[in-house]
């Protein structure tokens, strides 16, 4: 079961889009948030990889595998978010050391992974309120 983290002192946006650069050189379109579940990756090349989430967005999530998979090519997704489970095609965007990052090539499957950063932008916000006034 996906473990999202939004205890008051772990919740919280990452490299919000205005003001980050993504990996790979352009701006990010949406927030990224922590993330750790447990992910499958299904290569052409490689075959099946396991591995772990570290932060999702709308339009991508980033992983840590052991085994190697080619930037550029295309895979297939597999993972559990509170609202269900999670299958998507994605492209391998870039890789640092053990980590990865997928952008998704297709439309989030039952807006799944859309409703989960919706919840964790609202628990962020309240969280930013809640801090102002204390």
């Amino acid at each position: 079961m996906a473990r999202l983290l939004h205890r008051r002192h772990e919740l919280k946006a990452q490299n919000p889009p205005e003001t980050q650069p993504s990996p790979t050189g352009g701006a990010r379109r949406h927030p990224r948030f922590k993330l750790q579940t447990n992910i499958r990756v299904y290569s052409r090349r490689s075959g099946l990889l396991h591995g772990y989430t570290v932060d999702i967005s709308e339009s991508g999530i980033s992983a840590m595998l052991t085994l190697e998979v080619a930037v550029g090519e295309l895979v297939q997704l597999e993972f559990e978010l509170s609202s269900g489970p999670v299958n998507i095609r994605a492209e391998v965007r870039y890789k640092t050391a053990f980590r990865y990052g997928f952008q998704f090539v297709e439309p989030d499957p039952g807006g799944r992974i859309r409703d989960t950063c919706s919840r964790l932008t609202v628990l962020l916000s309240s969280y930013k309120d809640s801090s102002l006034t204390e």
